[in-house]
């Protein structure tokens, strides 16, 4: 009987575990599927590289291709074709990336909850009502008249899909086996979409809402003192001296400024801070060589596996090496045998917000220019994985798309809807720039390249081995009356509509200036005297002068010396604002340890070292005393408000000890600047302490900065955590958190040219292969590893050991 029992309770088990890992439980993959030794994730172990002969259908390919890795894992891809290199290179970035290049475009296209559920829909449903499936569309319409272009888009989906055609369950990527998911076709679609992601990261931007929220609540002087006024330290992109030789057609503006309902539920996208760039060129008059030296290192979110992928393509009419996206054909940052490029965000405003009034609840007509015209609709399903499946509406007018219901900061208002005018949904054919590029000879090639691009508007900057150097802010900027899309626009206006594009020839840029170097890192783009604007919202003055102050000081400028400058933590917030603060410190109010920390911060090189304690104790204290000064007065409505950018609060605080805002108006007291700083860095130092323990080693920046590489998908034990950084945002080594340089190169052109760089992560996308992250320690050391760049195909017992054949 008992031995019955034992049966029966052990048979019973043992269906329960067959349940158990036969079946899904919400996010958790089927276990018995997943722990496999031949389908799950054992198979993704790397016990050796790929290598050899990959045989493929001899109508995908016209000729033979090799690819030559090298000991980093980079490919070096020969075609005679360009349909087979393109071909080749989708099929070899998919083998390294493609689960990454797949999450990033059901990101794009609003179709997350489809592989996780019903936990991410809200973002699939901002995406969608923001036109990112639209706006990829309308690249695609545009990319197929080119076709060339449409050519190589294809080609690259086919090599895509001839790997993912060629996988077993056992060979999908880890991510795929633990979502539980097959990999799907690769349509040319993504890579538009994935063009689109890049647009909302750079260019999805705006503060019209919070802008106009502060003018109603603080009025007028409170906008034009903090925001139209610009720190007198402010260093352009496009030098001061660069004198404009043509008269601009600026549309007119009208007789007073829209006044909308509150637009605090809008939620607009808000890039973290962090997401910039620096570049710059330094002619041959300043190197060493007498060759000019070109340097770029764009300031992205950290992940493994990397935004970037490095490769070198070489076919007939191109050798290229660079960085590419993942999903996008040829090389976005890079070089070849002639020409040196990179990029860097502009800011533009690019994006504005329009109230509109719908004839009624059916929003089939809204009113316009005195007159009602019809809507269009756009039905968006999303087909939720483990729920049902969900309908919504997106009403577009002329504008764009209709996005939300706005509550209202005036109660005799109805409630509005806002419409969004934004450059993504602009019909572009942006690859063909990185097309040219990857092939141009000199500046007139780079020059033709670069006006095919749209958006993101970039600050690309150029140097040639014929001794040229420039810097184009370049894309595709609305002709704006000054200030137009600053605050919400009156939808039913024509006035508010975007009245053209700014001409070609008139995009600020610059060739040889005599200063013999150019540079940008996200601050304005020109002086006030460019006729055009472009925006009132830019990054903080200090990455941009303080290149310039170096690149202006240095002579005989060698590529050690642009790598070092790269790693450059000096921070002009801290010269700025740290001797005052000290000065305004009642040190009679601090104990023993507040004074041993004070003094610390006196002795202070404002240098952002990851050794160094004074970088955490002051960051701290400047983000303390920044909110103390406004906190009260903000938050005493529930309307979202635009606050100052921290560059101007520094030069108005300084300049005015009597500043309204300093006094707390929730006490009875009248409170001083004095008292500010002093009770501000009191906090500062009770914070630190009750975070990171008594004053010590654990107060190190490197610590505090909190470096954290995540998983794209942040899955759990595949990043890698408290990375020990130098750096800050506001450093040339923008190091924040999760933000970051997230691709390193200098460049120098001359009769041979030689490319040094590093990103952080890895070549391969699997977390079980060395290629996964061996980047990371170079990269926070400030290495970088030398290019290798080739102009031919290995020789014979050339380090390059591994070969794939594709044939």
């Amino acid at each position: 009987m008992l031995q019955k029992i034992s049966l029966f309770i052990s048979t019973a088990i043992l269906a329960v575990l067959l349940f158990a890992l036969s079946t899904r439980f919400g996010s958790v993959p089927p276990l018995g599927s997943f722990l496999s030794p031949i389908q799950g994730f054992w198979g993704n172990a790397e016990t050796g590289e790929l290598t050899g002969t990959i045989t493929l259908n001899m109508n995908d390919l016209q000729e033979a291709v090799e690819i030559y890795f090298d000991e980093r894992g980079v490919p070096h891809i020969f075609a005679q074709n360009e349909h087979d290199l393109y071909y080749a290179q989708g099929y070899i970035t998919a083998r390294d990336r493609l689960f990454q290049m797949e999450l990033q475009t059901y990101d794009a296209a609003g179709r997350l909850s489809e592989i996780i559920g019903p936990s991410i829909l809200d973002r699939d449903r901002r995406n969608r009502r923001w036109g990112m499936a639209y706006g990829a569309e309308k690249a695609i319409e545009e990319i197929q008249k080119n076709p060339q272009i449409w050519e190589v888009v294809t080609a690259y989906s086919d090599g895509v899909n001839a790997y993912i055609e060629s996988l077993t369950q056992k060979k999908y990527p880890l991510e795929y086996k633990i979502l539980d998911i097959a990999p799907e076709k690769w349509e040319p679609l993504k890579t538009a979409l994935l063009l689109k992601n890049m647009s909302l990261t750079l260019a999805g931007r705006s503060n019209d809402d919070r802008t106009s929220n502060t003018m109603k609540y603080f009025g007028q002087d409170f906008i034009e003192k903090w925001f139209t006024v610009k720190p007198e330290l402010t260093d352009p992109i496009i030098p001061p001296s660069r004198e404009w030789d043509f008269e601009a057609e600026l549309p007119p503006a009208p007789d007073s400024i829209y006044v909308p309902a509150s637009a605090r539920e809008i939620s607009p996208y808000e890039p973290p801070e962090g997401v910039g760039s620096n570049n710059w060129a330094v002619d041959g008059t300043k190197t060493q060589s007498g060759y000019p030296i070109l340097a770029n290192d764009p300031h992205l979110s950290l992940t493994l596996p990397s935004i970037w992928y490095e490769i070198q393509l070489n076919a007939p009419g191109i050798n290229s090496y660079g960085v590419t996206l993942q999903g996008a054909p040829g090389i976005v940052i890079g070089f070849n045998e002639n020409i040196a490029w990179g990029v860097t965000n502009v800011g533009a405003d690019v994006l504005d917000w329009y109230e509109i009034q719908f004839r009624d609840e059916s929003k089939e007509e809204y009113w316009h220019d005195n007159q009602w015209k019809p809507t269009t609709f756009r039905i968006e399903e999303y087909a939720v994985r483990g729920g049902e499946t969900v309908i919504d509406t997106v009403v577009y007018t002329h504008h764009g798309p209709v996005t939300e219901v706005t509550s209202q900061m005036d109660e005799n208002r109805e409630p509005a809807y806002h419409a969004m005018r934004w450059i993504a949904h602009e019909g572009s054919n942006d690859l063909m720039t990185f097309y040219g590029l990857n092939r141009a000879e000199n500046y007139d090639d780079y020059v033709e390249a670069l006006k095919n691009f749209t958006a993101p508007a970039q600050n690309f900057v150029f140097a040639s081995n014929q001794g040229d150097i420039a810097l184009w802010v370049n894309g595709k900027f609305p002709k704006k009356w000054k200030y137009q899309g600053r605050t919400v626009s009156d939808g039913t206006d024509p006035a508010y509509d975007w009245q053209g594009w700014v001409p070609r020839d008139q995009v600020p840029h610059i060739k040889n200036p005599v200063r013999g170097f150019v540079s940008s890192a996200n601050q304005e783009s020109t002086a006030p005297d460019y006729p055009y604007y472009l925006d009132d919202d830019f990054a903080p003055f200090e990455r941009g002068r303080r290149i310039n102050d170096l690149l202006g000081q240095m002579e005989n400028i060698t590529i050690d010396d642009i790598q070092f400058m790269q790693m450059d933590s000096y921070s002009y917030y801290a010269e700025t604002l740290l001797p005052s603060l000290l000065d305004w410190v009642q040190t009679e109010d601090l104990d023993e340890g507040e004074m041993e920390i004070y003094n610390t911060l006196i002795e202070w090189d404002w240098y952002m070292e990851a050794e160094e304690s004074a970088p955490s104790v002051f960051r701290s204290w400047a983000s303390n005393f920044y909110e103390s000064i406004f906190y009260d007065e903000y938050e005493t409505t529930e309307a979202i408000l635009r606050y100052p950018d921290r560059d101007r609060f520094v030069e108005v605080i300084k300049d005015e000890p009597d500043l309204s805002f300093i006094d707390d108006i929730t006490t009875e007291e009248v409170e001083t600047r004095s008292e500010r700083a002093t009770t501000s860095f009191i906090e500062t130092i009770a914070e630190l302490t009750e975070e990171f323990g008594e004053y010590g080693d654990s107060w190190k920046w490197g610590h505090v900065i909190n470096n954290d590489i995540h998983h794209l998908a942040y899955l759990p034990g595949m990043g890698i955590q408290d990375v020990f950084s130098s750096g800050a945002s506001d450093a040339i080594n923008a190091t924040n958190g999760t933000h970051g340089p997230s691709w390193r190169m200098v460049v120098e052109v001359g009769p041979e040219v030689r490319g040094y760089g590093v990103y952080p992560g890895g070549q391969s996308g699997n977390p079980g292969s060395k290629n996964y992250d061996e980047f990371i320690e170079p990269w926070r050391t400030g290495q970088l590893f030398e290019l290798r760049f080739l102009k031919n195909k290995p020789e014979t017992g050339e380090s390059f050991p591994l070969l794939i054949s594709m044939e």
